[in-house]
């Protein structure tokens, strides 16, 4: 189990983060779903071990393993995996190879194109493309999904999947969350589209850094279309 006790994040005497108390147990579809400027990726950052996102209090738990003073490369060697709301970029690279070091084990040219079949990109067209600026931003992010399905982090960390792709593709990020947890992942969506947060098994509404209501994602989704939308508070900062 990835848990958080009592997590709060304070830059420059500004709250981002106030008690938050999380758990995200194995094989699950989680979502932690608020509007912009709620303090999502915040958590993300924390649990990720990001430089700059140390809890100010508060501790950070993997299974019995206090973690939170772990760098980002200790918590990727336990299992814990982050994909950007915006994909990095690598020059030089070809996708065919990237996708090849993501693996966990020895990764086969047929496995690369299952992985690319799976993010509705053809293996034919990207197998011997670069990762490079010549990608749209939509395309890094489909073989950043793929290399998910090659490496098989226990935990999956996705930050607004679905920035830069087309609402068509929905049903592909879902499809892509399913086959993980199917092959014992836990995946934890970041996002404040509703089409996605719905499909999740359950998770949290943030507001303000602090945790608005936590839940079944069906629950979870009415009440942010109901009170959130509309609410003239919403993400005003929290003092103290």
């Amino acid at each position: 189990m990835l848990k958080l006790e009592n997590v709060s994040y304070v830059v420059d005497g500004k709250r981002i983060l106030t008690n938050l108390n999380m758990e995200f147990r194995e094989n699950r579809k989680y979502v932690i779903l608020g509007t912009n400027g709620a303090g999502k990726t915040s958590i993300a950052n924390i649990i990720m071990g990001l430089e700059g996102y140390k809890p100010t209090e508060g501790r950070i738990y993997l299974d019995d393993e206090d973690i939170t003073d772990l760098p980002v490369y200790e918590r990727a060697k336990r299992g814990i995996s982050f994909q950007w709301q915006e994909p990095v970029r690598f020059k030089g690279i070809k996708v065919s190879d990237y996708l090849k070091l993501g693996g966990k084990l020895k990764v086969s040219d047929e496995d690369v194109m299952r992985a690319l079949s799976a993010v509705n990109l053809s293996p034919f067209l990207y197998m011997n493309r670069y990762v490079d600026d010549n990608l749209s931003g939509g395309e890094r992010k489909r073989i950043e999904l793929a290399s998910l399905l090659l490496l098989k982090p226990r935990y999956v960390i996705l930050d607004e999947p679905d920035s830069g792709i087309d609402i068509m593709s929905i049903d592909m990020i879902v499809n892509v969350i399913e086959r993980l947890v199917s092959e014992r992942s836990s995946v934890i969506v970041i996002t404040h589209r509703e089409e996605i947060a719905k499909r999740m098994d359950e998770g949290y509404l943030i507001c303000s850094g602090v945790i608005l209501m936590k839940g079944e994602s069906d629950k979870l989704v009415e009440y942010y279309k109901e009170k959130c939308d509309r609410c003239d508070h919403i993400n005003i900062p929290v003092n103290g």
